[in-house]
């Protein structure tokens, strides 16, 4: 077992291990006293997993109720938040009390927002059930719904109080979910640490997946320590994710985030060498990495399509983007440009 301790404008511990789904109802007390708990998961983590969540519950008598919404991520929504908020006041939950995001990162996203708005502010707690979620979205505080105009433009930051990671429940990720989580995985290892792109690199990373999980906070923690709000180092995480969003929202979210991630970090590093904003084309290096751990790489959209949806992403600021290119394995910098100027680039390759 691994605890991560995050200090942002909240201090939490995020605790990895496998078989610690029992230490919830004992942190749940520890951190909360006799507050109710409200678990927020989607249909298929519903089936596989709530029953073991509910009867630790149970057995330690914490009340608890449950808010299932459809899989997916269109359910990542103003509909699906606002029907939790009303089913949170139905069940007259208090400021004491505590919302579980038991899912993904579209379970997090969406209960750790809708945490921040009911009634003001009420405790929330992370348990990632996805590769992508324990090594990213469950840590770090952000949280959004998407709007018709794209993706995760509706949001707060909001630190969890708690993240409890049992790696167990990964064993019943599909091949392609799994493979979701490791865009992730090889971004923090092109971002920050050269070992960890050499571990993943050539896939076969299960037996070491609370190590990589725990390396990959560790990294996250650094920067959202120093650049809590996004405002400068923060927008390093952005690598490969202006171009993910746009393919995201050209495939209507048909395509994975994961899938798109990968994809858009091949692009990125091909683009940044074309347009000499990086020395060396890394790209095929990132290619071969992402294809060994089942991703796809190759974008089905031109990049002047794509253009369209990234002028409109959320990391632009005023009329500039911060885009962030690889100057080596183990090392990624932000590269300011005109959001015109950005726009034409994308256009030209």
């Amino acid at each position: 077992m691994r605890t991560v301790n995050v200090n942002a404008s909240k201090n939490y511990d995020v605790i990895i291990g496998e078989n610690i789904l029992n230490l919830l109802p004992q942190k749940i007390r520890e951190l909360f006293g006799n507050a109710k708990v409200m678990a927020v998961t989607d249909s298929n983590v519903f089936a596989l997993h709530y029953d073991k969540i509910k009867k630790e519950l149970d057995e330690t008598g914490i009340e608890s109720d449950v808010f299932v919404f459809p899989a997916g991520e269109k359910s990542k929504s103003p509909e699906v938040l606002f029907d939790l908020l009303e089913t949170l006041a139905e069940k007259h939950f208090s400021k004491s009390d505590v919302l579980l995001a038991f899912g993904g990162g579209v379970t997090g996203d969406l209960t750790g927002l809708a945490a921040s708005l009911f009634l003001r502010g009420v405790h929330i707690v992370q348990m990632p059930t996805t590769l992508l979620s324990a090594v990213d979205s469950s840590v770090g505080g952000k949280t959004a719904v998407n709007l018709k105009a794209g993706k995760n433009l509706a949001g707060v930051f909001n630190q969890p109080e708690l993240v409890l990671c049992d790696t167990k429940l990964l064993d019943t990720l599909s091949d392609e979910i799994f493979a979701d989580g490791m865009a992730e995985v090889i971004k923090y290892g092109v971002l920050a640490d050269e070992n960890l792109f050499d571990k993943v690199k050539n896939g076969n990373v299960k037996n070491d997946i609370e190590e990589i999980i725990a390396r990959c906070v560790e990294i996250k923690r650094d920067i959202v320590s120093v650049d809590e709000f996004d405002k400068g180092k923060r927008q390093l995480l952005n690598f490969g994710h202006t171009l993910a969003h746009a393919i995201e929202a050209q495939s209507n979210f048909e395509i994975s985030h994961g899938t798109a991630v990968a994809m858009g970090m091949v692009k990125a590093a091909e683009i940044s060498y074309k347009n000499k904003l990086t020395s060396s084309d890394f790209s095929e290096e990132i290619e071969a990495a992402c294809r060994k751990n089942n991703l796809e790489t190759l974008c089905p959209y031109s990049t002047d399509i794509l253009a369209k949806f990234a002028s409109s992403d959320k990391k632009i600021s005023g009329k500039s983007i911060s885009f962030i290119v690889p100057e080596r394995i183990g090392k990624c910098v932000g590269v300011k440009l005109g959001v015109e100027e950005f726009v034409k680039m994308l256009g030209e390759n």
